[in-house]
């Protein structure tokens, strides 16, 4: 092992939770303004993954104002401070790009029980 694996593995976090695709998440997110720092929320559908270990990240998708807004997150970055699973979601496929597409009610993800 290099050291840059050696460095990534020591930051990896431990205490994630299962995401997968059609997921409804929260993302707690650190904010800093200026000297001062805030948690951020950022609620929506998981769309994508990519699993890279250390280098994981998920990709959320929410509608603001009938504007579809998309994040990427790096899950192991020290600004990322929690995941939490809303709701989980029924799909077929592993990226969910088609919702891009869609609005309203065609937009839906259904609720695994």
């Amino acid at each position: 092992m290099n050291k840059l694996e050696k460095f990534e593995q020591e930051r990896v976090k431990k205490d994630l939770p299962r995401v997968r695709p059609g997921d409804t998440v929260l993302v707690h997110q650190r904010i800093k303004e200026g000297d001062k720092e805030r948690t951020q929320i950022f609620e929506g559908t998981v769309i994508a993954l990519k699993n890279k270990g250390p280098r994981s990240s998920v990709t959320v998708r929410k509608v603001s104002y009938g504007i579809g807004v998309e994040k990427i997150f790096p899950i192991h970055s020290p600004i990322i401070e929690q995941i939490e699973v809303k709701q989980k979601g029924k799909v077929r496929r592993a990226k969910l790009y088609y919702l891009r597409e869609r609005i309203g009610k065609s937009a839906k993800i259904k609720e695994q029980r």
